[in-house]
């Protein structure tokens, strides 16, 4: 039991410093120039354009080192 509360808390402190998911701006392939920031695919009628972004806007890109 004790075994069991001790890795039931380091499963949650992990958890908790996680960090969020990151925005990517994607394109819509059908033509229209339409362009949505989302943190999920879209689906098959959208491909990845620009990311990852910090923020929900697609301003703030994620500087990978």
């Amino acid at each position: 039991m004790k075994r069991a509360l001790i890795f039931c808390s380091l499963l949650l402190g992990a958890a908790a410093a996680a960090a969020p998911a990151p925005w990517w701006l994607w394109e819509s392939v059908s033509g229209s120039g339409a362009k949505v920031c989302s943190q999920t695919p879209l689906g098959p009628g959208w491909r990845k354009l620009l990311g990852p972004y910090k923020d929900s806007r697609c301003e703030k890109l994620i500087r990978v080192q």
